[in-house]
């Protein structure tokens, strides 16, 4: 099992990562996480932090990219994450997309929603929404 698991650095995304440990624990299987961003900065290396201090909380080894997209700070950046994301899991083969349902806060909420909603009513593969 390849599993891609999109972070926003939200704790929604964190308990989808640990979802998708555990997944790939019970399982022999791959994750890898991406995080998208306009600019690289010390909070988006934050985020990736996180991502790595739960593999090795969990003895599992992962993957971490930061891809920097000029177009996710624009609006409708969600529908064009979520098409970043269906394009990832073709060009890499990924089995299942494993991600939370909401960002922070209600512009997060909204954005990462959209996102969510986007890779389920186009995606190939099973994708699981963690709450």
């Amino acid at each position: 099992m390849y599993v891609l698991v999109p972070i926003d650095g939200s704790e929604c995304s964190r308990r989808a990562l640990r979802h998708a440990v555990d997944v790939v624990t019970a399982r022999t299987g791959r994750i890898d996480v991406v995080h998208f961003t306009d600019i690289r900065t010390e909070a988006t290396d934050d985020v990736i932090e996180a991502a790595e201090e739960i593999f090795t909380t969990a003895g599992v080894e992962g993957e971490t990219e930061i891809i920097t997209d000029t177009q996710v700070s624009k609006p409708r950046s969600s529908t064009h994450i979520g098409k970043r994301v269906l394009q990832l899991v073709d060009d890499r083969e990924y089995d299942h997309v494993i991600m939370g349902h909401h960002g922070t806060g209600a512009v997060g909420e909204l954005i990462l929603g959209s996102t969510a909603k986007t890779v389920i009513e186009a995606g190939t593969v099973p994708v699981t929404v963690v709450p």
